[in-house]
């Protein structure tokens, strides 16, 4: 199977899954990941109408953004997105090549990279990743802590909190992801309520998992494996 046809196949779940939940499909973004690809993968998806990628590593969305000028600046044109990491030292170049981060995991992060946007003389577009299970080996704000963070970062110039994000356990039946999903949803009402988003985006949900995010109320979905494959094996 092509890119274009997993592409239609993605398509037509997210729109079974928004039927499921009473949900225009329209009213949730499709994010193709597309780490470790190369860019003509992006320049096929791009030919089928997907406009939104993303990326984890700063210094691979420098690189795809170098090699796409021309659909970056198309009258409808591609976005990149950085949903992976970001680290202290890389924040300027990530506001330099992608029109979203996804990442911003501490109150700390957020500043800087507000500062850094301001500098520039825009307004960088931010999520902030909650950290809902505890793990180790992934980051974010921890859920209690969440307030505080929020009530700082809207203080900040430079950037827009737009609203949440998280990348729950990789379990293998998705209905035992679903608390997740609602935990963040709920989370995104209460920081609603309180003003303290620009907007009500919930990026959540991948390749395994993303209609039952779409059914607690995704927004955005991060999906790479069944749009491009399995990846190519990281780059040195």
């Amino acid at each position: 199977m092509d890119i274009a046809a997993r592409l239609d196949a993605v398509r037509g779940r997210i729109a079974a899954a928004a039927g499921r939940a009473g949900r225009d499909p329209l009213s949730v973004t499709l994010v193709a990941v597309s780490k470790f690809h190369p860019a003509s993968a992006i320049e096929q998806a791009y030919a089928c109408g997907q406009r939104h990628f993303g990326e984890n590593r700063v210094q691979e969305a420098e690189e795809k953004k170098h090699g796409l000028e021309t659909l970056l600046r198309a009258a409808d044109p591609l976005r990149l997105e950085l949903i992976g990491a970001l680290q202290s030292n890389k924040v300027r170049k990530a506001v330099a090549s992608v029109s979203r981060i996804q990442s911003i995991d501490t109150k700390d992060l957020g500043t800087k990279v507000g500062r850094v946007a301001a500098e520039m003389g825009i307004v960088m577009p931010v999520l902030v990743q909650v950290d809902l299970a505890g793990e180790a080996t992934k980051s974010g704000v921890p859920d209690a802590e969440l307030p505080v963070a929020l009530e700082a970062l809207r203080a900040v110039a430079g950037i827009s909190v737009d609203g949440l994000m998280a990348i729950p356990p990789f379990l293998e039946n998705p209905e035992d992801v679903r608390p997740y999903f609602k935990r963040l949803r709920e989370l995104r009402d209460q920081a609603m309520t309180r003003g303290l988003l620009a907007r009500g985006e919930l990026s959540m949900g991948m390749s395994h998992d993303f209609e039952a995010a779409i059914e607690e109320g995704a927004t955005i979905v991060r999906v790479g494996t069944a749009i491009f494959g399995e990846r190519p094996a990281k780059p040195a």
